[in-house]
């Protein structure tokens, strides 16, 4: 019953939330998203890794670590538990975007944000607002784009934060 009731309130936040973006052309939306695809992640490792010697090093194999780790963990849950995205099941919704693959949960997109966000929030401290901000971005623009429940986005947060941590405590 209490599974029920959550999964209730999962769905209403994702229609609040999705149908701000009704009648919109969501470029911006879009593009924040489209920063959390990874080319971003492995750009600023190389930039951190050949030009700064103090921790981008650490940083680059910190992070590559992570997303080994992250990337088939989060397939694995894709694959247990193979919750159909909001575009494939519901109706009355707002979609902006294809999605990558079939199930919702967890968000890869917010997994990897969160990820990269914890990494860079430990290796350089001043940068962590500004991470945390644009991984919480890339988690909304999820649901906005209608590919994402809110729930999703929670569980990808958790994922990206369990393995950067795990990582960092194995390398750092």
């Amino acid at each position: 019953m209490r599974l029920k009731r959550l999964g209730e309130y999962d769905t209403d936040l994702f229609y609040r939330l999705n149908r701000l973006t009704a009648n919109r052309q969501c470029r911006r939306v879009l593009w924040m998203s489209k920063t959390g695809d990874g080319y971003l992640y492995f750009v600023i490792g190389l930039l951190l890794w050949g030009f700064e010697r103090e921790h981008g090093e650490l940083f680059l194999y910190t992070a590559l670590m992570a997303y080994a780790l992250e990337l088939p963990v989060y397939l694995v849950l894709k694959n247990i538990f193979k919750r159909p995205r909001p575009c494939d099941l519901l109706s009355n919704m707002f979609v902006h975007v294809t999605p990558s693959d079939k199930f919702s949960l967890p968000s890869g997109h917010t997994a990897a944000a969160w990820l990269m966000a914890y990494i860079v929030s430990y290796f350089y401290p001043d940068f962590a607002l500004l991470a945390y901000s644009w991984a919480t971005l890339i988690g909304l623009s999820r649901i906005l784009l209608g590919v994402h429940y809110p729930f999703d986005v929670l569980a990808g947060m958790a994922l990206g934060l369990t393995i950067a941590y795990s990582s960092i405590g194995l390398l750092a």
